[in-house]
């Protein structure tokens, strides 16, 4: 008869910690300071984009009016994009060594964007309007991040920033066209 192995008596807490030990430092080609700064500025473009994108499904969902079936459809392809686009922000700045923030608290303290307040539910100029301003500072935010990105020599942070500039620009304008 086979003797059974001899159980490891090393306890847990020993146990993650020898494989968080032995995972190798960060080494990508971008300082410790500068990795820290790119990530918190991704941060702050994470909860605004993520505050735009529950305001923009709020939208979809209580939309009324004679413009309800544009907007519906509208609302439904920008917020559609943008939660995908949420994941690639948050997984960059776990690229960086950072946590992603991912709750409703933290995303209020990062924000520059305003929550939805109660917004008539007829009155699609007033969530048009809201949905300008909210892409045109996911915009600005952008343009922070992209700036300390390139500083940094992080590529890929210039890249991701850039992309979502053309998407949220031209929701902009799109939404903007409406009130004209």
């Amino acid at each position: 008869m086979a003797k059974s192995p001899k159980p490891d008596k090393t306890p847990k807490s020993d146990k993650s910690r020898a494989s968080a030990d032995d995972a190798p430092q960060i080494d990508i080609g971008l300082s410790a300071g500068d990795r820290r700064k790119v990530a918190d500025g991704l941060s702050h473009f994470l909860a605004d984009s993520y505050t735009l994108y529950l305001k923009t499904h709020n939208f979809h969902w209580n939309i009324t009016g004679p413009m309800f079936n544009s907007l519906h459809v509208m609302f439904e392809g920008q917020y559609t994009e943008a939660w995908t686009a949420l994941d690639a922000v948050a997984e960059r700045i776990r690229a960086l060594g950072y946590r992603a923030p991912g709750s409703y608290a933290e995303f209020a303290k990062l924000s520059s964007i305003e929550d939805a307040a109660a917004t008539d539910d007829s009155d699609w100029r007033e969530m048009v309007r809201q949905l300008v301003l909210g892409n045109e500072a996911v915009c600005r935010t952008a343009r922070k991040v992209l700036k300390t990105a390139d500083g940094a020599g992080d590529d890929p942070t210039v890249d991701l920033m850039t992309q979502r500039l053309n998407i949220h620009e031209k929701n902009a304008w799109m939404l903007r066209s409406l009130l004209a």
